[in-house]
């Protein structure tokens, strides 16, 4: 049986080996010269649903029959694959969406690299295989992605005039905002987002799906900071959300991009309250932060907001953040520790329960703030 290990990592393993922090993971094969029954017959198990794809009987390792694609329909489902035992390896190859990841590594290492991956890899350069790469839209956000997971790696630039010209004919708008949504979190994670951010601008994808969200300075730094700070992916993509007017607008993209209901309500509030947050400096503001939060039934959130606060806005709160931040989480417990049974209890008329309450948690607030201020 002819096996070959493809893909991710074999692109990995060579980068490694020039000094890169790229490391190998999980290995995937490509079976030449085999067929679905005699797969079966060796002991593999069949899991592939839209092709040919098999589970090793022993190590568990996924390996796919060589196979070639047809375009039939706009998008990114309207392909038909073809796996037999004629498809050749650099048939196989050929399918794929860029030269370094179009290499193929026999069992006993040798390389086999019909396309330049490794003449690109060494140059640092991610450039597609064939034309081929026209026909899937998703390569545009997956080309993104590894700018920004490799961002000493420019585009060539015949592949980013193939990225226009999908962009302008409208191939991409083919694709499903769940689609959009997972490659996006991907390249919120990688190292350097922005460059995700530079190459979905240069190829006219934001601005054909997203015009009216600007990717400007302040964006990029508020990415640049949360990477620096560790923060999850979910506020990274409130960072997004940076140049936005308003939260009605906040929300409106990040529901059209399908976002989590956690994402949409952390990055929603953060623009209600980011004007208060970041002029943080007195027991009013607090309280209006509080409010505007919701702080004491979204307690949890509202220490969320708190800390994306101080490692995003440092400039706005102040040489004293951290201090500030201790300050305001006092202020916050205070907040919330105001037995507003005890409060209702002392009003005669039940309309004035509720701004007994509030004033209680105010002065709480005060207190709070006032005592931290000589610590």
């Amino acid at each position: 049986m002819q096996t070959y290990i493809v893909g991710g990592f074999v692109r990995d393993l060579l980068l490694s080996a020039e000094g890169s922090a790229a490391r190998p993971n999980d290995r995937d094969w490509v079976v030449v010269g085999e067929t679905p029954e005699s797969m079966i017959r060796r002991g593999f198990k069949p899991v592939g649903e839209d092709f040919p794809v098999f589970l090793h009987p022993k190590t568990h390792e996924e390996y796919a029959l060589a196979r070639t694609e047809r375009k039939t329909a706009p998008g990114y489902h309207g392909f038909v694959f073809h796996a037999a035992a004629d498809v050749t390896l650099e048939e196989d190859l050929k399918r794929r969406d860029l030269t370094v990841n179009a290499i193929a590594m026999t069992e006993s290492g040798d390389f086999i690299d019909p396309y330049g991956g490794m003449r690109d890899l060494k140059a640092h350069v991610l450039r597609h295989v064939s034309d081929a790469f026209a026909e899937d839209p998703v390569r545009i956000l997956r080309l993104a992605r590894f700018a920004a997971r490799f961002p000493s790696f420019s585009v060539a630039p015949e592949t980013m005039a193939l990225m226009r010209q999908m962009v302008e004919s409208g191939e991409a708008d083919a694709l499903v905002p769940e689609r959009v949504l997972a490659e996006l979190a991907k390249g919120l994670a990688c190292p350097v987002p922005s460059r995700m951010l530079d190459v979905l601008e240069a190829c006219g994808f934001w601005m054909r799906r997203y015009a009216d969200i600007p990717l400007g300075s302040a964006t990029r730094q508020a990415l640049h900071r949360c990477i620096l700070s560790g923060l999850p992916v979910s506020m990274r993509f409130a960072a997004l959300t940076t140049e936005l007017a308003d939260e009605r607008h906040v929300k409106a993209f990040l529901t059209s991009i399908r976002a989590s209901a956690d994402t949409v309500s952390f990055a929603e509030t953060l623009k209600r309250i980011e004007v208060p947050l970041k002029r943080l400096a007195s027991a009013e503001d607090a309280v209006e932060v509080f409010l505007k939060a919701d702080a004491l039934r979204r307690r949890d959130r509202m220490m969320l907001l708190l800390e994306y606060g101080s490692r995003v806005f440092p400039e706005t709160l102040g040489s004293q953040a951290k201090q500030l931040q201790r300050r305001i989480e006092a202020a916050l417990e205070a907040w919330c520790s105001v037995n507003a049974g005890a409060v209702a209890k002392t009003q005669t008329n039940p309309r004035d329960i509720a701004s007994a309450v509030l004033n209680a948690r105010c002065d709480a607030v005060r207190a709070a703030w006032q005592a931290s201020e000589g610590s």
